[in-house]
């Protein structure tokens, strides 16, 4: 990648950003303001035009979001002109928030008719009509719900209440009681706050519960029958101005983008500059199409290239010389307005995609990391399925990872779906070699005994007494693994230090470790310490082990050689650890 700088007349801005935009090559470097105490350099403003273009743009998708138009209902391509984006998007605009504001009424009338069926419903069960528990003189009335023989004890206890009758339904009990003289007005109320008992509001209404709740109901379904009406007015609008509202979504968000586009430049009066990130080998297409769209009034400088690196050092960021042709550290370098990393998309396809999501969980890799997309891919599945190694759990986890890779278009979801579909598949595979489903070993019992006749499944997990072995067996497959994961990144690192850097760094950086991992092994995986290391490390792989590879050991010989290759890759780091200082 190549940083590159454009410098030019704020009169010819429009056009610059124009021809930038249209080749979609530049990813614009953000100013800090770091130049203007001493160039006088300040942030540019939005050109002419941009808020109108950003307040059409919040309508456009208040409108989407009102319509529910979502960015697969798109169809064929459309161009929207000028004048499309003015009084029709207007109209479209009163139209639609006129219907939204009549829906929102509709559906607060179905809450609140919804609230009184459901207030209602305590008196349907109680079977008395309501104008019966309201508008007496010498009597107090209290509904609820609650136990009634509490209820009935708190009011018999009651001094203020000299008579009562309790009238109850399934859940739902009225209290009618008779004060005393001089009592208060809310003696009965009183009389049961002690109790638990739920009291509730007495309707403001006459006549039977059931033929207020049926008067509700029909309310309800002219309401629903009105509220219907207005969303099928919504949805044909949605139907009819969808595209429309598509094409002017993306052609207002690109107008923005556009007239947007300076808050990130460094500008003075008569004067801007501008920064950002293109790939190298299109610098001269770059260049030319600015030079032939505005003449001489723009300059285009390659400010730096930064080449693939693994920690970003060195050679990783060069300056570059004003004549462009090479590449060339230097002491002093070039004035760039902020100091930023290029940027990094991730490049991986078909079933390595979904992976990306489980690198970005720690954190996306910078422009001079090595992807280790590949490696989870390869990896992250095996290892899943080993651990779990259940045939009932694999499907399941298939026919999720499936569900989730299937339904969503895209996302996090989508890219979950598909790693849990390739830990499912292998984990499906391993639970058919351990003989098991869901923590039962039928398959041993079904397949592996009884269709093939053999004694035991191909491998064991070592959970019980009788397979012990297992488990250290595959103590010792941890370690190997584990040797050969490390070894893999020891050598993606000396390729990568070859190349930039040369043999010399590369053998003196990587090769070390590679000497020192792989010689430190050797030495404890042979006869140079006798009996100290655990017997099941040489007999895991032996001829009659548990995994007959035929690999006891190595030699006492070759395990001294071994410590001395081990020793070597630390003389080794430590001539590049001096060379550093």
């Amino acid at each position: 990648m190549s940083k590159v700088s454009v410098t030019g007349s704020k009169g010819v801005m429009p056009e610059v950003i124009e021809a930038v935009h249209d080749l979609r090559l530049l990813h614009v470097t953000e100013y800090d303001g770091s130049w203007q105490e001493e160039f006088g350099f300040e942030t540019g403003s939005p050109i002419e035009g941009a808020e109108s273009a950003s307040d059409k743009l919040v309508t456009v998708r208040s409108l989407k979001s009102i319509l529910g138009v979502e960015d697969t209902d798109s169809g064929r391509q459309r161009i929207v002109p000028d004048d499309a984006l003015g009084e029709p998007l207007e109209e479209i605009r009163a139209e639609v928030n006129e219907l939204d504001d009549r829906r929102s009424e509709l559906e607060n009338e179905l809450r609140a008719v919804d609230e009184e069926i459901d207030a209602m419903e305590p008196f349907v069960d109680l079977g008395l009509d309501l104008d019966l528990l309201s508008g007496y003189d010498t009597l107090q009335v209290v509904v609820g719900q609650g136990k009634v023989e509490p209820v009935e004890r708190a009011v018999v206890d009651a001094d203020d209440i000299s008579a009562y009758e309790i009238f109850s339904g399934e859940r739902t009990h009225a209290v009618f009681g008779r004060p005393v003289d001089g009592a208060d007005e809310m003696a009965l109320a009183d009389a049961l706050v002690g109790v638990e008992f739920a009291t509730l509001e007495v309707p403001d209404a006459s006549g039977s519960p059931e033929e207020h709740i049926r008067d509700l109901e029909q309310q309800k379904r002219e309401t629903e029958s009105k509220l219907e009406t207005v969303e099928s007015e919504l949805h044909d609008i949605a139907v009819e101005e969808g595209e429309f509202l598509l094409a002017a979504e993306e052609r207002l968000a690109i107008d923005v983008q556009k007239t947007e586009a300076p808050l990130s430049f460094a500008t003075t009066e008569n004067a801007f500059v501008a920064e950002g990130w293109i790939p190298t080998e299109r610098y001269n297409t770059f260049a030319g199409t600015l030079k032939d769209e505005v003449g001489e009034h723009v300059a285009v400088e390659e400010l730096e290239r930064a080449e693939f690196s693994r920690d970003g050092h060195d050679h990783a960021r060069e300056d570059v010389t004003e004549t462009g042709g090479t590449a060339a550290v230097t002491d002093g370098g070039t004035v760039s307005m902020s100091s930023d990393d290029p940027p990094v998309v991730q490049k991986n396809s078909g079933a390595v995609k979904p992976f990306e999501i489980l690198v970005q969980a720690v954190n996306r890799p910078n422009y001079y990391e090595f992807d280790p997309t590949i490696i989870l891919f390869l990896t992250f599945p095996t290892f899943f399925g080993f651990m779990i190694g259940d045939f009932g759990y694999g499907v399941i986890y298939t026919a999720i990872g499936f569900f989730l890779y299937s339904k969503f278009e895209d996302g996090a979801l989508k890219s979950m779906g598909g790693v849990t579909l390739a830990a499912g598949l292998f984990t499906t595979l391993f639970g058919i070699l351990y003989g098991e489903i869901f923590g039962f070993h039928l398959i041993t019992q079904y397949f592996w005994e009884g269709m093939l006749g053999l004694s035991h499944p191909p491998i064991e997990k070592g959970l019980s007494p009788a397979t012990s072995e297992w488990a250290l067996g595959w103590l010792t497959v941890s370690v190997a693994v584990g040797i050969f994961h490390i070894n893999v990144g020891y050598i993606l690192d000396f390729f990568e230090n070859y190349e930039l850097h040369g043999a010399k760094e590369a053998v003196l950086e990587s090769g070390s470790w590679i000497l020192m991992l792989n010689g430190l092994w050797i030495w404890i995986f042979s006869d140079a310490l006798g009996g100290v290391p655990p017997e099941f490390l040489f007999t895991t792989f032996a001829a009659d082990g548990l995994i007959p590879l035929g690999f006891s050991g190595f030699s006492y010989t070759v395990g001294w050689i071994g410590l001395g290759l081990y020793f070597l890759g630390a003389g080794l780091l430590g001539t590049a650890e001096l060379a550093e200082l």
